[in-house]
């Protein structure tokens, strides 16, 4: 009788608790409408690309991740970082169950981006994670077998914890960047933004020298971010007997100056001779032929493209050519960084590499290149059985319709990118004239990633549209954390980004 008595109890504990509950999941609800109404329809776009191209979208690259997969060892021209996260789900024997997570990756990337901008207004928050939750362009390359819908979700959860002052949570950070720039190259930099904001960042009121705390975390920061790197150069250089995380920045660098190298002005030695072009820039392929194509100079040398010698030879050419034309060097850059501020979408770098980046109507044809070919034998192993890509209609042309209507033009996108330092220098002059101090602000780490992120390709390979698309969302957070608090919804209680 007690335990029928001790029963009814809870039972009844639990009936008068259920109202509780989903009236305050029904507040939570209304609170974020609008959000959950963009991550329903973003959600949506993705059951449709993964309902109509099946299993997934193919890139030459894909095949050298795939390579990596079944023969681990460091790759001369990409880290290793993807082909690891491949391998993490080799047990599906399914490149849909890739696509799958990536689509799931780009969702959480929305989600990030709305909890860090919790701090603007809730409008704000949520037109901050439109373009990663809505543009076609983003889905499709969630769909495409590359490491960028992953290196972006790693960054933009480096962003996200930084709130912290936890040490704990400051070794993550250098750990999460760490498999950033083991997924791409172009992470590295990141470090050093990132050990600048702990190292310099201050609470309203605090002057004086660095406090100790500061630099403490600055170093368990960079110390969690070099342990993998140089345990990943330690297993590079046991392979190649050479220094690096890849080989082949000489041979990147060098086919980004050929857009404005001129030999006659450089007057190179005779052993770098070989690697001119007598043909007027204006007159030459985009930098990626000089890397791949049959004719260029440095793949006509002997041996692979990627030796160390030939790498090196490249990167002294690349160096005399920067340090003897330097304003061309940087018309140069400044050119590759304005096509990311075109109202247009023109080809570039070719129609092979732009086609990529569409939905397409067809699908495409088997690898070209003998390399390809030899991925694509282990993508099979992969797969256990036939792999392709499947267009099923009336899916597929929903997403072309789409794709053909709804994108982040590049002056917008500019647009987002000046909110910050434009409201930054608004907010310095009402303080001065308040006569307060100014704390941290919450913008410069999503504002510098976003910037290092579209610069570095520019300055160090070429333009690339799918280059774009990670530095998008931190853009609009930066932005979103710029709107004054005074204007925000005070409903709920409100953390500061920045302690």
């Amino acid at each position: 009788m007690p335990d029928k008595q001790e029963d009814g109890r809870v039972t009844s504990v639990v009936r008068a608790a259920e109202p509780a509950l989903s009236g305050r999941w029904a507040g939570v609800a209304r609170r974020h409408r609008w959000f959950l109404v963009v991550l329903a329809l973003g959600t949506l776009l993705r059951a449709l690309a993964m309902l109509g191209y099946r299993p997934a979208l193919w890139f030459p690259d894909t095949y050298t991740y795939i390579v990596t997969v079944f023969k681990p060892r460091p790759d001369l021209v990409r880290p290793a970082g993807y082909s690891m996260f491949i391998k993490l789900l080799e047990p599906f024997h399914s490149f849909a169950a890739v696509a799958a997570v990536q689509h799931l990756l780009g969702l959480a990337t929305g989600v990030l981006i709305y909890r860090v901008a919790r701090k603007a207004p809730r409008w704000a928050a949520t037109l901050a994670t439109v373009p990663v939750l809505l543009d076609a362009y983003q889905v499709e390359l969630e769909h495409l077998l590359v490491s960028d819908t992953l290196f972006m979700f790693l960054v933009v959860s480096a962003v996200a914890l930084c709130t912290t002052r936890r040490t704990s949570t400051v070794a993550a950070i250098g750990l999460l960047l760490a498999a950033a720039t083991l997924t791409r190259t172009v992470g590295q930099p990141l470090i050093a933004v990132f050990a600048a904001w702990f190292l310099l960042r201050r609470r309203v009121g605090h002057t004086g020298v660095l406090p100790r705390r500061r630099v403490g975390q600055a170093g368990v920061l960079l110390a969690a971010a070099l342990v993998p790197l140089v345990a990943y150069g330690a297993w590079f250089y046991a392979t190649y007997q050479r220094v690096g995380l890849i080989g082949a920045n000489g041979a990147f660098l060098y086919a980004r100056t050929m857009s404005f190298a001129d030999c006659a002005k450089m007057d190179p030695p005779p052993d770098l001779k070989v690697l001119c072009d007598p043909r007027p820039p204006e007159q030459r392929p985009p930098s990626q032929e000089y890397i791949w194509a049959k004719d260029a100079p440095l793949v006509r040398l002997p041996g692979i493209t990627f030796t160390k010698e030939t790498d090196d030879l490249a990167a002294r050419f690349a160096t005399l050519a920067i340090v003897k034309q330097p304003l061309d060097y940087a018309a140069s850059v400044l050119t590759e960084l304005g096509r990311t501020f075109r109202w247009d979408r023109p080809v570039y770098p070719d129609q092979e590499i732009y086609a990529y980046y569409q939905f397409p109507v067809t699908p495409p044809g088997p690898p070209g290149r003998y390399p390809a070919q030899v991925g694509a034998e282990y993508a099979k192993l992969y797969e256990q059985g036939a792999i392709g890509t499947e267009i099923v209609e009336p899916y597929a042309g929903w997403l072309r319709a789409y794709q053909s209507m709804v994108r982040l033009p590049g002056p917008l996108l500019l647009g987002v990118l000046l909110v910050p330092p434009i409201a930054a220098i608004a907010e310095l002059r009402r303080r001065r004239k308040a006569g307060r101090l100014a704390g941290a602000p919450s913008w410069p780490v999503p504002w510098s990633v976003a910037i290092v992120l579209l610069i570095t390709p520019a300055a160090a390979a070429e333009f690339d549209y799918r280059y774009v698309l990670p530095a998008v969302p931190l853009a609009c957070l930066a932005a979103a954390l710029c709107i004054r608090p005074d204007l925000r919804n005070q409903s709920g209680s409100q953390k500061e980004f920045s302690e």
